[in-house]
């Protein structure tokens, strides 16, 4: 039992995932404190099995503090780096400064640093309180893309529904085998969060092209914005608008484009949250940049 424990009656878990009653107390947790059910992920195969969740309990069950560490393989400037995104920060308000968030977040630092992650990536709207941990703030930006020359799609496209067997098994089985979004600055690997984003904006439409890449997008009449590609290929840009069947008067890429084979300007990304980053690997992003909506996590 850690000293924190003891001294307030609670109990420290540690890769819990695999206990129902515990996972419930974290979607509990969440749902409280953000107003977001992380509980949506049982209707895809669970929670990341890469997660490595802390959390402090009381004598209920009821779990008052967590931090979670995850595999997040990243791509950037060509290289495959190991990265580990860090999510699912919170404290109940009656047990906030008392250090139980200081201590789990040490507890997953030293974790990861001592499996050999050489990227620590996460998003919050509280900048200041990572960076006496070493992280930095990632700018990031939109991407606006020149309207491309239109023609007749070759690929058959489909829109999918989550609420389909067979068009989710697509889904997975493209996001399991994708090819990085970006060259520059994307995920290689992070089906989950992919799963779950769809879920969290009915907004957000599914199309796949000829079954083998799976484009999230929406679109107002006006304006597409392009969140990610997943699939075995990453068509241009060009070849999606065409097989979306859409005429958009504006095409904002969420991503980084270097592989969509079109010209962009920038705009600067005014997101809710920042993108932070440490690590021996964090001096290798170099922008301009964004992470998908896609991952955001």
């Amino acid at each position: 039992m850690t000293e924190l424990a003891q001294a307030h009656g609670l109990t420290l878990r540690e890769d819990y995932f695999d206990d129902p009653a515990a996972w419930n107390g974290l979607v509990e947790l969440l749902q409280d404190t953000f107003s977001i059910d992380v509980s949506l992920q049982d209707r895809f195969g669970g929670p990341d099995s890469s997660s490595m969740p802390s959390g402090y309990f009381d004598s209920e069950g009821c779990c008052v503090a967590n931090f979670t560490a995850f595999s997040m393989p990243m791509m950037i400037n060509g290289r495959a780096v190991k990265a580990a995104g860090y999510q699912s920060g919170a404290v109940r308000p009656e047990w906030r400064e008392r250090g139980l968030y200081r201590d789990l977040m040490q507890r997953a630092f030293e974790r990861t640093a001592a499996e050999g992650y050489e990227l620590d990536l996460l998003l919050t709207d509280k900048p200041a309180l990572y960076e006496r941990y070493g992280f930095r703030t990632v700018p990031q930006h939109v991407f606006v893309a020149k309207l491309p020359k239109l023609e007749k799609s070759d690929r058959s496209a489909r829109q999918l529904s989550l609420e389909s067997p067979d068009d989710l098994s697509l889904i997975k089985s493209l996001l399991q085998n994708r090819q990085p979004v970006s060259n520059r600055f994307a995920v290689i690997r992070q089906m989950e969060m992919f799963l779950l984003n769809a879920c969290f904006n009915s907004a957000i439409r599914l199309t796949t092209l000829g079954d083998e890449t799976v484009v999230a997008w929406t679109f107002d009449g006006a304006t597409l914005w392009l969140l990610d590609v997943a699939g075995t290929v990453i068509p241009s840009l060009a070849t999606i608008v065409s097989a979306l069947d859409i005429e958009p008067d504006r095409i904002e890429v969420c991503f980084s484009p270097d592989r969509l084979n079109c010209e962009t300007s920038l705009e600067p990304y005014e997101g809710y949250t920042m993108l932070m980053a440490r690590g021996k690997a964090a001096d290798e992003i170099a922008g301009p940049l964004m992470l998908s909506p896609m991952a955001e996590f």
